[in-house]
């Protein structure tokens, strides 16, 4: 699977997948959960690297101190809301507002979409920002946002 960046705002991102073919219903459904997962950790706050305290203790982290006080010491790390997923051809796309969540959340979906596609669904590539030429964003309007159930 490739990976590209284009324009790249994290309030306005989108997130387009080529499959080498059309997918079918099962392998949309594996996409689309592992989107709807690292959205969630993501809107809990799972992605603040200001407070990295197991990766940053190494590999000896038998009996560490966790300070559960030094998350209220970072910044609010959160995503703040994500579109449906849409199809057309062998192409998905999913618009996201990643708000101020870290770049590790990033690599976090990089790494397990090549996972996934080594293990389950074959992914061409993934392009993160921009549009795609052949399939142009709207303009005028917001992409329908997936139903939030925390408001």
């Amino acid at each position: 699977m490739r990976v590209s960046f284009r324009e790249f705002d994290p309030f306005n991102v989108w997130f387009w997948i080529e499959f080498p073919l059309m997918p079918s219903e099962q392998e949309k459904q594996y996409v689309e959960e592992v989107f709807d997962s690292w959205f969630f950790l993501g809107k809990l706050g799972g992605f603040d690297a200001e407070n990295l305290q197991i990766q940053d203790t190494g590999l000896e982290i038998g009996y560490m101190d966790y300070d559960p006080d030094r998350k209220d010491a970072s910044l609010v790390s959160l995503m703040h809301n994500m579109g449906e997923f849409e199809y057309e051809g062998n192409w998905a796309r999913c618009w996201l507002d990643l708000g101020t969540s870290d770049a590790i959340a990033l690599d976090v979906l990089v790494n397990t979409l090549m996972r996934l596609s080594q293990e389950f669904v074959p992914l061409e590539q993934l392009i993160i920002g921009g549009e795609n030429e052949d399939w142009r964003v709207p303009e005028h309007e917001k992409p329908e946002f997936v139903q939030d159930e925390w408001n």
